[in-house]
């Protein structure tokens, strides 16, 4: 799969052009395949140059096979980073992000499992410290979404699903690697708009992502003294495989629509703040959460 959008036009005119062409379609399984989306994601920007911002610093990256987690793990590379990329099952978008992130010049590993076992997650992180060496960057990026309108609904299989993959899974992720922590590392989770609306088809996905805003200023404080940073992103509606894996196809259609600046993002949109949030950048930012959202947490 190419990502068919490298051409003359800038990347932020070509990311608007494309919300407003999505077509009716849906995925039987989460967290989705991006090769089958179409249009496909945007998670690059091919004029964005790195200078070495994370030079030699070497990232995991939960879900980064596609999404959200493609684009930072094309960034982080192009900034200098060797990653290891944890993924579900999803392993032709996994190899394609090996790849891309490989023609960086950067080294990639690929661990395939379930977050939502802890020992699964120990594995990851002394897999990393294994073949990499270290590790300084901790992105917390893997979740799911099952859109119910009434609570009665929510299934108890469903809820547990998306607590354990959504927030067991980062404290599970955040513990085992924080032995390997050190001075100047730092830990960036992804949360959600839905964390501060409270969307209401979405109410224990809504309710993980505020305990990740919770969990992300908790631990910034236990780890300020150790010169760890935490952080977190929110980001909005954005075009990704996990929303033609939860939505319907009328809702795809109208998808992102209703924020203020009236689209949803692409990935690539969001790949800049944790490239900002893992570098010295932001050196003095910590219990933090950046909101990339178009404007919707303003309709609160």
């Amino acid at each position: 799969m190419a990502n068919l959008y490298y051409d003359s036009i800038g990347y932020t005119e070509k990311c608007q052009q494309v919300a407003v062409n999505f077509l009716p379609q849906h995925q039987p399984t989460q967290p989705g395949i991006e090769s089958i989306m179409d249009p496909p994601p945007i998670f690059e920007n091919s004029e964005y140059k790195g200078t070495g911002k994370l030079k030699d610093k070497v990232a995991i990256i939960t879900g980064g096979d596609s999404g959200i987690g493609r684009a930072v793990a094309v960034a982080f590379a192009k900034e200098g980073a060797d990653l290891c990329i944890v993924y579900y099952d999803e392993h032709d978008d996994a190899n394609f992000t090996k790849k891309l992130v490989e023609a960086q010049g950067r080294k990639c590993i690929l661990i395939s499992g379930d977050v939502k076992q802890s020992e699964f997650c120990k594995f990851s992180v002394e897999e990393t410290i294994a073949k990499l060496g270290k590790l300084d960057v901790l992105v917390n990026n893997a979740g799911v979404q099952f859109p119910q309108t009434n609570l009665e609904d929510i299934s108890d299989e469903q809820f547990a699903t998306t607590f354990h993959t959504n927030i067991f899974a980062m404290f599970y992720m955040a513990k085992h690697a924080r032995p390997y922590l050190k001075d100047g590392s730092c830990i960036i989770n992804t949360t959600s708009v839905t964390a501060y609306i409270g969307q209401q088809n979405l109410m224990d996905y809504s309710s993980t992502k505020g305990a990740i805003v919770s969990f992300t200023r908790a631990l910034a404080r236990s780890l300020a003294d150790k010169h760890i940073r935490v952080n977190a992103v929110a980001p909005g509606p954005i075009w990704t495989p996990l929303i033609p894996a939860s939505f319907d196809d009328q809702e795809i259609e109208t998808f992102g629509s209703s924020v203020p600046m009236k689209r949803p993002a692409q990935p690539v949109e969001l790949a800049p703040t944790y490239v900002y949030l893992a570098s010295d950048d932001s050196s003095y930012v910590t219990g933090q959460i950046l909101h990339v959202d178009g404007g919707q947490s303003m309709q609160s």
